[in-house]
């Protein structure tokens, strides 16, 4: 695709409620396009009867949408598939939008360009653009991600127990910018080819994590001694698998404790934020973080060496070692370190295949990928095993 840029100094802007923008451009909403007929908007179905093994039709959920704008597919549900002519088809260009998640994740959005038949949850709603020479998709869900990214579409979530949720109603009061069509298509061909550079680069990150776990795997069950001289340790057999003769086995609840307590962030306006989309899956560091203020629920409180763990959908693999103090969502459970393990290793071990498998069986009694904060729910994870080496302070992998 040919993209001519348009000289700066040839644009004229006004002032809108979105701010300035090009003279030629509209402001509309939703709900005007909607009742246009150039917009579909329409809600998916709740689904309790699913399977994991491929039998019938994906079910897109919450977390098949990222915080980069993809679908995301590492963790599929699948349903019987409704009737051929079912409205809840999802197809190819539309746009996915997520009604209802966590506070901080209500509102993530994709545009769908898979192939295939996919039906999708009542905690998602389909925005297909019926009249291409107006509207291009694409762009559409990139403007819906940027107002995410800023925290607007936020602003129309009702808060409930533990989630929130956007109305069709308040989805289609949201504004978007309109402009000319061949201007919306450059803008999301732009943006799509930094995409893909970023899959790219994605795609190469994804080896080097595997090949980090393949190098866990191995140190958490031989130790730290080269992968030509594993012949040389003697292991034996523990509950959770082979293990260095001189190796202990103890209960995760012995090396780590559960931090209690949560703040008003309006208590800290400017404390760090960090939230479950802050912490990279399979690492230990936190490289970005939001600011107490742009919060408003209670927030766990949290200091530097506590390890912080993603009890929301454990299978995400998320535990990292904090380096400064903050806050942090009350999706995350905050671990204190005992004296008798060091920190490093500790937070490594949260990403062990052991402990991600106990925490993706846990079940708890209000939703079936939580691992709760109730005595009962941490007693579940804390009874998980971990090895420990007899030495006063372990070798960090």
């Amino acid at each position: 695709m040919k993209i001519e840029a348009i000289p700066a100094e040839a644009t004229r802007f006004k002032e809108t409620e979105l701010g300035p923008l090009p003279e030629e451009w509209r402001v509309v909403r939703l709900g005007d396009l909607w009742k246009q007929g150039i917009l579909w908007i329409k809600n998916g179905f709740s689904q309790g009867d699913f399977n994991e093994q491929g039998s019938g039709v994906p079910h897109l959920r919450p977390f098949n949408v990222n915080e980069w704008g993809e679908i995301s597919l590492p963790q599929i549900k699948y349903v019987a598939p409704p009737p051929d002519n079912s409205p809840y088809w999802v197809y190819k260009g539309d746009v996915i939008f997520n009604n209802t998640n966590s506070e901080d994740l209500v509102g993530k959005v994709a545009y769908f360009d898979r192939e295939g038949k996919f039906v999708l949850s009542n905690h998602m709603t389909i925005v297909r653009v019926q009249d291409s020479k107006v509207l291009n998709g694409a762009w559409l869900a990139k403007w819906l991600l940027h107002l995410w990214y800023q925290g607007f579409t936020q602003t129309l979530a009702r808060r409930h127990v533990n989630q929130a949720s956007i109305s069709l109603a308040r989805l289609r009061s949201i504004p978007i910018p309109l402009p000319p069509l061949p201007e919306q298509r450059a803008i999301a061909y732009v943006l799509r080819t930094v995409q893909e550079a970023k899959e790219a680069t994605d795609r190469v990150i994804a080896a080097l994590r595997e090949l980090k776990k393949s190098l866990m795997r191995h140190l958490f069950t031989y130790g730290p001694v080269p992968v030509d001289a594993t012949d040389r340790v003697e292991l034996k057999e523990t509950e959770i698998g082979p293990l260095p003769a001189h190796w202990r086995v103890v209960r995760l609840g012995e090396v780590v404790e559960l931090r209690k307590g949560t703040v008003s962030p309006a208590e800290v306006p400017e404390a760090r934020y960090v939230g479950l989309e802050h912490i990279d899956s399979g690492e230990i560091r936190i490289r970005r973080f939001g600011k107490a203020s742009d919060t408003r629920s209670a927030k766990a409180i949290f200091h530097a060496g506590d390890i912080l763990y993603g009890k929301l959908r454990p299978y995400l693999d998320k535990a990292a070692l904090a380096e400064w103090d903050g806050v942090c969502s009350t999706d995350i459970l905050v671990l204190i370190s005992t004296e008798a393990v060091d920190r490093t290793f500790a937070a490594y071990l949260m990403h062990t295949d052991f402990v991600l498998h106990h925490s993706v069986h846990v079940k708890t009694w209000d939703h079936p990928f939580r691992m709760d904060l109730r005595p009962r729910g941490w007693a579940g994870t804390h009874r998980r095993w971990s090895p420990w080496n007899s030495l006063p302070h372990s070798s960090t992998p």
